[in-house]
């Protein structure tokens, strides 16, 4: 038997440890690990000498082409910077309406499901979908089970003042009507009457630098949220994701469930490496929500990812046109900043070169424990049979991020001046080489839509 391809020389990271080892590739699956001698011979071979092999990443939160009168992000440009960035699959959302914004009425969500894979026909690497759950209907409940069908088996909720937020009693008939379905419910936690309030009394005072805009969102709102959203989790049984935790306040408000029910929580790669201070250097562009918090903070959720508490690295990757985010006041910018291409780098340097975490922790976090807890069974791992989605990772070679190098439609990084070390240089998706070298070189349309399974949350 001849395969595909052998990837040699490297030494392959996975959840679990780090070891010299090779890779057999065959028809798009990871045939076999083991000595090169065991191995069959080849057609093509990926010298990794002096690399590390690790699984693709898997970043379960992104936002693409959902608002687009003022976001920038579309599937060519967003995929091709994942690829670069060594993420292989990517989650987005569908939502009722079709598009966040400009709602359709008479579209359901299985019509926001069939919309986000057409936008997605030109997608570099495979994604799935969030179903988002924002109208408060009992019909809305009963498209849950058609989603499930559809290979969507996670649904977020927006507790939050913005215009798709929902009450806490519509929470719990979604986290009811979830369970029932064994499927994943997500939560954006922010209590919106203390986000609204102390909007207003900023806006009043007139306080529209972008410094000001961590007080309008504090943390004890995102941990008022968090207690919410993981008490209904409790009461009924549902699995439930908390995402992009900011903060030592919900962090340990999320602590306690761990034992007494499935909670599991995410925090984002931002939320580790800036601090409040970023407004003041960069203005309304790091501007997202929830904000950015204290240093102390930054130390807290580390040792949430140590003990477990957090579980999942993930981008909240969002773009948008520049013009929106440089205005005057804070309040009149858009949420949102890109990451998916200098995710991987940035949160190596900081978890791994700054803060001594393993690479097997690097790989749980950001491959594959965001596969195993939304059912993407095929992904985030090395093992024989799954999906050959892996990429090389130089961990000597330094670089500075430059948004002008952005494959991204976004013209400005929230990184941009920083220097990290640590460079995938090489992406597979698939058995296929899609990056290369700084180099997109898979055509568009490569990525495939991946129907998730209900996943198994036990032990």
């Amino acid at each position: 038997m001849v395969v595909d391809t052998i990837v040699t020389n490297g030494e392959v990271v996975t959840a679990t440890g780090r070891y010299p080892t090779d890779i057999a590739i065959h028809n798009g699956k990871i045939l076999g690990v083991g000595d090169r001698e065991a191995l069959p011979e080849c057609e093509m071979v990926v010298d990794a000498s002096d690399q590390l092999v690790m699984p693709g990443v898997v970043d379960p939160h992104v936002h693409i082409d959902e608002a687009p009168e003022n976001r920038a992000g579309t599937y060519e440009a967003e995929t091709a910077a994942a690829a670069l960035g060594g993420v292989t699959t990517i989650v987005d959302f569908a939502f009722q309406g079709r598009d966040r914004a400009n709602s359709d009425p008479d579209a359901d969500l299985l019509d926001g499901i069939q919309h986000k894979r057409e936008k997605a026909a030109e997608a570099h690497v495979d994604f799935g979908l969030h179903g988002v759950l924002h109208r408060e209907t009992e019909d809305t409940l009963k498209q849950v089970t058609s989603a499930v069908d559809a290979g969507v088996t996670s649904f977020k909720l927006f507790m939050s003042n913005y215009r798709i937020g929902v009450s806490n009693g519509f929470i719990l008939k979604a986290f009811e009507r979830i369970a029932d379905e064994d499927a994943v419910a997500l939560v954006h936690t922010e209590d919106p009457a203390v986000c609204d309030t102390r909007t207003e009394q900023l806006q009043a005072a007139g306080r529209g630098d972008a410094v000001h805009y961590p007080d309008s969102r504090p943390d004890y709102a995102e941990a008022m949220g968090a207690a919410d959203a993981a008490r209904l989790a409790a009461e009924t049984g549902v699995k439930y994701y908390g995402m992009h935790t900011t903060c030592e306040a919900a962090a340990d408000v999320l602590e306690p469930f761990q034992d007494e029910c499935s909670v599991r929580a995410e925090t984002c790669v931002h939320y580790t490496v800036h601090d409040r201070s970023a407004y003041e250097t960069q203005g309304n562009l790091p501007k997202i929500a929830p904000p950015l918090r204290e240093m102390s903070d930054v130390d807290a959720l580390f040792e949430h990812l140590r003990n477990g508490t957090l579980s999942v690295v993930s981008t909240d990757h969002a773009v948008y046109h520049e013009e929106y985010k440089r205005v005057e006041n804070w309040w009149d910018a858009p949420l949102g900043a890109n990451s998916l291409q200098v995710s991987l780098p940035v949160f190596h340097d900081v978890a791994v070169n700054e803060r001594g975490f393993s690479y097997p922790s690097l790989v749980r976090w950001m491959c594959t424990n965001p596969a195993r807890t939304f059912g993407l069974p095929q992904k985030g791992t090395l093992e024989p049979g799954t999906d050959a989605d892996l990429i090389l990772f130089d961990p000597d070679a330094s670089f500075t991020v430059d948004a002008a190098t952005n494959r991204s439609n976004s013209t400005y990084s929230i990184y941009d001046g920083r220097t990290v070390t640590g460079v995938p240089t090489k992406t597979l998706l698939r058995g296929e080489v899609v990056a290369s070298d700084g180099e997109v070189v898979a055509e568009p349309g490569t990525g495939e839509f991946v129907e998730r399974l209900l996943p198994n949350w036990e032990p």
